[in-house]
């Protein structure tokens, strides 16, 4: 990784360094070097200089005014930019004195909540949904923030009623987060365009491909979605999810949803699978929320005939 990125000496063990050769004889400037999630695809060494870094925090910390005197919680790895420049660098722009856990046990994790004055969580999803579930009934999380992916609906319902200030952000490795929503009463809507970026998507409620264009460059997400007339980001879909039925494109989350709303579905991921006679089609599988054994836990809906709505 540190070869990769064009590291010249690498810390290890106790900071020990082990130069490394490279085939550059002239000093290059500093970077900060990360390495992407890797959740669709191979991880990649994102390098990006110092100088983008605090374009980033300066116009996060402007934009989002709504979290500006709240006490930022990172219940996340900081290896990424969600965790660390989102979370504590802005933090530390801010002049906060911030809460980073090294603990993502739940319960560990609400008590450190209750101890914080006005605490802003900045965690995934499933921990988001996890908290919402052992909270107490009388009980709500104060604020919370989450990136990554969006929330499937029975999920975000549940979320949206146990927490008072519920954000969203959308980003990439090679950008940070450039979206924001500082009210999240729709999983699709990923937020508002920061100052220092332009997004560009598709119009009028017709999904295509989301493109990143900051400090000169154009970064494709390989996600699909649409710019609404606010100008907020509706996410769609991964472009690799889409699944083109006999030229009719389907996206999982909408047969995941129509699943997950069936009586006793607890859990729905919807998949692409080969077909002789439409090229691919969708294969749903549920999970029972009365489920008691590996043998009946799980069982398979296959999706025969899709078809346009009329």
């Amino acid at each position: 990784m540190a070869q990769a990125a064009g590291c010249d000496v690498m810390l290890s063990d106790g900071l020990k360094q082990t130069e490394l050769p490279q085939d550059q004889d002239s000093p290059r400037r500093g970077v900060l070097v990360q390495m992407s999630s890797g959740t669709t695809g191979a991880a990649k060494v994102i390098t990006r200089t110092w100088e983008e870094i605090a374009t980033d925090v300066e116009s996060y910390a402007a934009f989002f005014t709504a979290s500006a005197a709240m006490t930022p919680v990172i219940a996340c790895p900081v290896t990424h930019s969600y965790g660390l420049i989102a979370g504590v660098f802005v933090a530390l722009h801010r002049g906060h004195v911030l809460v980073v856990l090294d603990s993502l046990n739940p319960k560990y994790t609400l008590r450190r909540l209750r101890e914080t004055d006005q605490p802003l969580l900045y965690t995934s999803p499933a921990m988001l949904h996890t908290l919402a579930r052992l909270l107490p009934a009388e009980q709500r999380l104060y604020a919370a923030n989450t990136s990554g992916t969006v929330l499937l609906e029975a999920w975000f319902q549940l979320i949206r009623a146990r927490t008072i200030h519920l954000f969203q952000q959308y980003g990439c490795s090679e950008a940070g987060c450039v979206a924001i929503n500082p009210d999240l009463q729709s999983p699709y809507d990923v937020g508002h365009p920061l100052p220092h970026v332009t997004l560009t998507a598709g119009r009028n409620g017709t999904p295509d491909a989301v493109r990143i264009n900051v400090a000169g460059r154009s970064i494709d997400t390989g996600d699909l979605g649409h710019l609404n007339d606010t100008g907020m980001l509706v996410f769609t879909a991964r472009a690799d999810d889409m699944i083109n039925v006999a030229g009719l494109n389907v996206y999982p989350q909408d047969i995941e949803q129509a699943v997950m709303a069936l009586p006793g579905v607890s859990d729905a991921v919807a998949f692409r699978i080969a077909d002789p006679h439409s090229g691919t089609r969708a294969g749903p599988t549920t999970r029972s929320a009365a489920a008691r054994s590996p043998q009946n836990s799980h069982r398979r809906v296959q999706t025969h005939d899709l078809r346009p709505c009329p």
